[in-house]
């Protein structure tokens, strides 16, 4: 055989990924960064708690995870006051995304999200064959009212809508979001991405019943609770929708490490509001940082702000490979306008003493090439 007999939706794919990893870059250029704040990790660690359960697992780690994750899925539900046939856990968001297409999109079938809104949704939507309809956002926000009307002019299967919002870290009241599921197509399903939520003010969660077929909403371990490398993460909807995620997803898929710590940092309320309360500290850092070189950060309810550097996405790409060059890793929004952007994550003082130090020479560098 002198290839694989790919199908022909593959072979019409780019060869592309959602994101190039930090360490991707760093192998590129030789070097480690200095500061690692370009993939909204929480780099103030997981609870202590959960490390601990993680390594009392160790020994364990021969035998493959509960492939139900009984334990925390029972833990979620008592946690969101819903039942457990509410919960599906998964390898992170990105997975439960992957499945969540597999099960609703095939070739051709409309898809509607936000110009520029997380990438990795529309690479598992252009991976089953669906056929993606943006719009843009408002004022820097996803808006609900667009995407909704554009849902009902082409029949969208599916509606992705992230609040708090990544890249651009704003954000929606959730009651503002419920009220606008009136206008929902009736045959659409509201995909809400929440990642994000618990660095958010209180109210930005949407007050949507679990059992409302209308709406499947994403939460993650990767971000307050500082767990990314685990990949965790759950899907809260009716008991219907979850449970058709048995039939394709890998029941295997989640290790007993990663499910013992998920569990361990759900008990941990202290541990969340220490990590609350640091995000608060950095976003305030950060924003501070930006004012100082003339830039303007925008208001944030994520672990990562914003920041509006005044031009085009030409500079702003040029920025964050000159900061790159000086040890920072940061990232930028994909489409214009919010391409003038870049979206520096929060960071231990040690990085953003980095960061701060960096900026200006990086500035100064372009303003005089």
């Amino acid at each position: 055989m002198t290839e694989p007999r790919y199908t022909p939706l593959v072979r019409a794919l780019p060869a592309t990924v959602p994101f190039v990893g930090p360490e991707t870059q760093e192998r590129l250029r030789g070097a480690p960064f200095t500061a690692r704040l370009g993939a909204n990790e929480n780099v103030f660690g997981p609870s202590p708690r959960a490390i601990a359960a993680m390594q009392a697992e160790a020994a364990e780690i021969w035998k493959y995870g509960d492939p139900e994750s009984h334990d925390l899925r029972a833990a979620l539900a008592a946690h969101h006051g819903v039942r457990p046939d509410n919960i599906m856990v998964g390898e992170g968001i990105d997975g439960l995304l992957g499945y969540l297409v597999r099960l609703l999109i095939g070739e051709g079938d409309p898809v509607v999200t936000s110009t520029g809104a997380y990438p990795t949704f529309n690479y598992h939507v252009a991976g089953f064959g669906g056929v993606l309809h943006t719009v843009p956002y408002l004022d820097d926000r996803q808006d609900p009212a667009s995407l909704f009307a554009k849902a009902a002019e082409v029949d969208a299967k599916l509606v992705y809508l992230c609040n708090p919002d990544n890249p651009m870290g704003s954000w929606r009241p959730g009651a503002e979001i419920v009220a606008a599921l009136d206008t929902l197509p009736e045959r659409s399903l509201l995909v809400l991405d929440e990642a994000y939520v618990e660095c958010a003010p209180e109210g930005t969660a949407a007050p949507i019943d679990a059992d409302d077929t209308r709406v499947i909403r994403m939460r993650t371990f990767s971000k307050i609770y500082g767990m990314a490398g685990a990949r965790v993460g759950y899907a809260i909807g009716a008991p219907e929708l979850i449970s058709a995620f048995n039939k394709v997803r890998n029941h295997f898929g989640m290790n007993r490490a990663a499910q013992a710590g998920a569990l361990a940092a759900l008990a941990d309320a202290d541990w969340l509001a220490h990590v609350q309360a640091e995000i608060v500290t950095s976003r305030d850092r950060i924003a501070e940082i930006a004012a100082a070189n003339g830039l303007s950060a925008l208001p944030s309810a994520t672990n990562f702000v914003t920041i509006d550097c005044g031009r085009d996405g030409a500079f702003a790409k040029s920025l964050v490979e000159a900061l790159g060059q000086r040890g920072i890793f940061v990232r930028m929004p994909f489409a214009a306008p919010q391409n003038r952007c870049i979206r520096v994550s929060c960071g231990t003082p040690a990085d953003l003493d980095a960061f701060a130090a960096a900026l200006p020479a990086a500035l100064a560098a372009l303003s005089a090439a």
